[in-house]
């Protein structure tokens, strides 16, 4: 990797870390600037302005990460409601850097910039989007094994595990990770009962 492309990743991840702790709008380019310790010259280089940055932290930091935790582990499903969970719990309780008093750093910018960028909102919706169809496909899969019944409505069901998750990420925010526990067993209750 050459020392520019090291440099863009760099301010990337450390926007990301900013942005998940304050928020989109409350996070200044003189922050980033700050953390990263690079010149404004440095960051205009690599971006045009705050929010083409922004979108680059969504497509090449956020997305790949959210995608190999949330829709790697439930592809070519053997055993669909333990996946779900096992990755629900994973991503609850297992992952360090997602702390309960900052909530999801995908939930945060979809509640912040959708209202207000329709190109954040775009790349957050394919990565929700992502999310729920790979939900819906284990789903499918347990259906054609016989271990989800047949009446469930896979894309209904995905739906409310995603709203589900986002709810108890921010209700977490207020109530710490403790609520997370009675969410999980909750989630497996219903999971259960799709068999």
């Amino acid at each position: 990797m050459s020392k520019a492309a090291e440099t863009r990743q760099m301010i990337l991840q450390r926007s990301f870390e900013l942005i998940y702790q304050k928020g989109y709008q409350a996070t200044s380019i003189d922050n980033i600037l700050a953390t990263t310790q690079v010149t404004k010259g440095a960051f205009f280089y690599h971006f045009k302005n705050k929010d083409e940055m922004g979108l680059a932290l969504i497509n090449e930091v956020l997305y790949p990460g959210m995608y190999a935790t949330m829709v790697k582990p439930l592809l070519d499903s053997h055993d669909p409601v333990n996946e779900i969970y096992a990755m629900m719990r994973n991503l609850l309780i297992k992952i360090p850097f997602l702390r309960a008093k900052y909530g999801c750093p995908a939930i945060n910018l979809i509640e912040e910039m959708s209202p207000l960028n329709e190109s954040f909102r775009k790349a957050l919706v394919r990565l929700t989007n992502e999310w729920q169809d790979a939900i819906a496909d284990n789903i499918e899969q347990g259906k054609v094994k016989g271990d989800i019944r047949s009446n469930v409505n896979s894309k209904h069901t995905a739906c409310f595990i995603v709203a589900g998750y986002s709810g108890i990420r921010n209700m977490g925010k207020a109530m710490g990770s403790g609520c997370y526990t009675v969410y999980l067993q909750e989630l497996k209750n219903y999971l259960q009962q799709l068999k």
